[in-house]
């Protein structure tokens, strides 16, 4: 697939269908993230898959509450994929801190959009959830400090029809050319 049409393809999916996602397509989403680049190749992450039905409800669950209703979707996924991260080594901390960047985040982004275009190649659909509670989510899955879980990605066959039109800024609002 042509990589403009597959980043057209790419959508946040808040409905899905009840059919399972195969473990080798997971799998081929999971290696598109692993090859992601990292700052000094530190690949501060991890990704936990969570296929078994009733803890996926318990984490579902950690995505909303009564006042927080906007993940009411997150049941509905087959699938959930937590991607945890924790603090880089030194010298990335200490050039973070001369950058003013968290060079850990910037490389989740780019592991989290790796693993969710690979997930479009494959014909799934995902989300990326940045709401959570984060504490419930560690308790759930035994993740300890200074690990951290920074996005859940819901995953499975999108339950929607079509692919919706992107809503971006124009094209000249965003770029600058100087020559």
């Amino acid at each position: 697939m042509n990589f403009l049409d597959l980043v057209k393809k790419r959508q946040s999916d808040r409905k899905y269908t009840d059919q399972p996602v195969e473990r080798e397509k997971i799998e081929r989403c999971l290696e598109a993230a692993r090859l992601a680049p990292s700052a000094s190749n530190s690949q501060p992450w991890e990704f936990i898959v969570i296929e078994e039905p009733k803890l996926r409800e318990k984490l579902a669950n950690a995505t909303f509450s009564d006042l927080v209703r906007f993940n009411r979707f997150v049941p509905s996924a087959p699938v959930l994929v937590v991607l945890t991260s924790w603090r880089p080594k030194l010298h990335i901390v200490l050039g973070g801190i001369l950058k003013n960047r968290q060079f850990n985040l910037i490389d989740v982004g780019i592991t989290a959009e790796h693993f969710c275009l690979q997930a479009a190649e494959e014909g799934l659909g995902t989300c990326m959830l940045g709401w959570f509670n984060t504490h419930k989510v560690m308790k759930l899955l035994d993740i300890r400090r200074p690990q951290k879980p920074v996005l859940i990605f819901t995953l499975g066959y999108s339950g929607h029809k079509t692919i919706r039109e992107k809503k971006r800024r124009n094209i000249d609002d965003i770029r600058r050319y100087i020559s």
